[in-house]
């Protein structure tokens, strides 16, 4: 089995939460490797919908957000990217304020194709929503940083 490379997870995280969207809603991975994720987003007045209830698009993002970064890592061509194919989701519980933690992990990889599960949860491990989303490997797509990445798995 792959080791991943501490550096590659390091840079990436560093890469995705620093990108526009992941900023907007204040999310950020936490912790990246084979099969899993954790993405958090610290709840604020932004994310509340005009009820006082945290959004449902905010839940949808955090799902796909973390089932993609589960599926991420195991794709073998650094030089590959990911799209979300789907996004299915049950929302289970409100949340207001406070902390949404996703634990992203993948069920199958494929060679074009890959399906993983996301559970958020608040601070207190109360489940909030869940969701699965169907993923597919875009050769040629992968992440360009400047400077490059370093390799994503040790030799």
């Amino acid at each position: 089995m792959k080791k991943p490379n501490p550096e590659y997870v390091k840079r990436i995280k560093e890469f995705v939460n620093s990108s526009p969207y992941f900023s907007l809603l204040a999310m950020k991975i936490l912790d990246i490797g084979m099969g899993f994720s954790v993405v958090e987003i610290d709840l604020d007045q932004k994310h509340l919908q005009p009820f006082g209830l945290v959004h449902g698009g905010v839940f949808a993002s955090i799902i796909d957000a973390a089932a993609f970064w589960a599926f991420f890592y195991e794709i073998e061509d650094q030089n590959a990217g990911a799209t979300s194919v789907d996004l299915k989701l049950n929302y289970l519980a409100p949340a207001m304020s406070g902390r949404l933690i996703a634990r992203g992990h993948q069920i199958k990889h494929g060679k074009t194709l890959g399906y993983a599960e996301a559970r958020v949860t608040d601070e207190n491990s109360k489940v909030l929503a869940h969701g699965t989303s169907t993923l597919m490997i875009m050769p040629g797509k992968g992440i360009t940083a400047d400077p490059p990445l370093p390799a994503k798995f040790l030799k």
